[in-house]
């Protein structure tokens, strides 16, 4: 479910992982042209990192990252996922409506230049829209992601960045979660398969009952290097954030105790990163719109979501999602006897 990235060392790339990296990009050479186009979108000039990407998701086994990287490559292809940033969610009342109930967005930059990704886990509900909106709409904020946020920030910062950090918001994470797995699979595989090692940290902030007792249970079956990568803050996570990003980039969830992933902030909606008002979702929209209208000569925008294939998800992440599902059945369990008794308190 979570992606395992962290930065590429020279100690991590010595001789034995260089070599691994020159057969990668041998047998890379050898695909289809359609393969490599899509590749192009990909890398966005940083093939080599690239191709470290897949290896390290696939603990440097050249033949595991070939076949992972060729069904990235392929699963694009089908998907029409070059296109997917010239096909936006219309009317503009759905899109809101897909912001307000799968909450992500932008809310600054890293001290270092890496993109904050704030994510309400908790207070997200998916229920104002068919999967495959919020499918697309996942799919076409990891490619502005990699394709303009990335390079932008590259830019700006001076020097090459190609990871982000997540902070996972679990206000108001609730028993009821278990209704919502089925569609976070297949956005968390999505993830791992086609986008792997883009994220560097994942800080959960606001934790509530209900995520330390399924945290317990999952973490001893996370891989080492996975574990390392998620923090588990304490309260809001402001004092642990504030070391590594300045007050402006911090999610409006995290800027005093208990706040929470309101959908309005004391200082006006813009601060809320997750609303369609917000400056990071509007550029977004617009820069859908229009990518959209430079194709409309060739072929009108049809309103109507976009179907990409899901792919299937990883056995490990199926055994983690079947352990989840087994402790909130059970601490199900335990609070209905209990007359008023709320599972999700803190």
């Amino acid at each position: 479910m979570f992606s395992h990235g962290k930065k590429t060392s020279k100690e991590e790339v010595g001789s034995v992982n260089q070599e691994a990296i020159q057969q990668l990009q041998s047998l890379m050479d050898h695909v289809e042209e359609s393969l490599k186009r899509t590749f192009q979108n990909i890398h966005q000039g940083h093939p080599t990192e690239t191709l470290v990407r897949f290896l390290k998701a696939r603990d440097w086994n050249v033949a595991k990252a070939h076949k992972m990287l060729v069904d990235c490559l392929e699963w694009r292809v089908q998907n029409e996922i070059d296109n997917i940033l010239a096909k936006p969610i219309i009317p503009s009342d759905l899109y809101r409506a897909v912001r307000d109930s799968h909450l992500v967005g932008l809310s600054g930059y890293t001290k270092q230049g890496h993109p904050v990704i704030a994510v309400g886990v908790g207070l997200s509900t998916y229920d104002k829209a068919s999967v495959h909106y919020y499918i697309q709409s996942h799919i076409q904020m990891n490619e502005y992601r990699d394709r303009v946020v990335l390079p932008s920030a590259s830019k700006e910062f001076g020097q090459h960045i190609s990871t982000c950090i997540k902070v996972l918001d679990m206000t108001g994470l609730k028993l009821s979660a278990l209704s919502q797995i089925k569609l976070l699979t297949s956005i968390s595989t999505i993830d791992d398969l086609n986008y792997p090692e883009k994220t560097q940290t994942y800080y959960i902030v606001n934790a509530p009952y209900v995520f330390s007792a399924c945290w317990k249970v999952v973490k001893p079956l996370l891989q080492e290097r996975t574990k390392r990568k998620i923090q588990v803050l304490q309260g809001c996570g402001r004092d642990e954030l504030l070391k590594i990003m300045d007050y402006s980039s911090l999610p409006h969830f995290c800027r005093k105790e208990g706040s929470g992933s309101s959908r309005h902030s004391g200082n006006g909606i813009t601060d809320n990163c997750y609303s369609l008002d917000h400056v990071f979702h509007q550029q977004l929209y617009n820069y859908i719109k229009q990518e959209a209208s430079l194709l409309e000569s060739v072929a009108p925008i049809k309103q109507g979501s976009v179907h990409v294939n899901l792919p299937e998800p990883d056995p490990e992440d199926v055994k983690i999602l079947k352990t989840i599902e087994c402790e909130l059945h059970r601490l199900n369990g335990l609070a209905n006897p209990l007359n008023g008794f709320k599972i999700n308190k803190s």
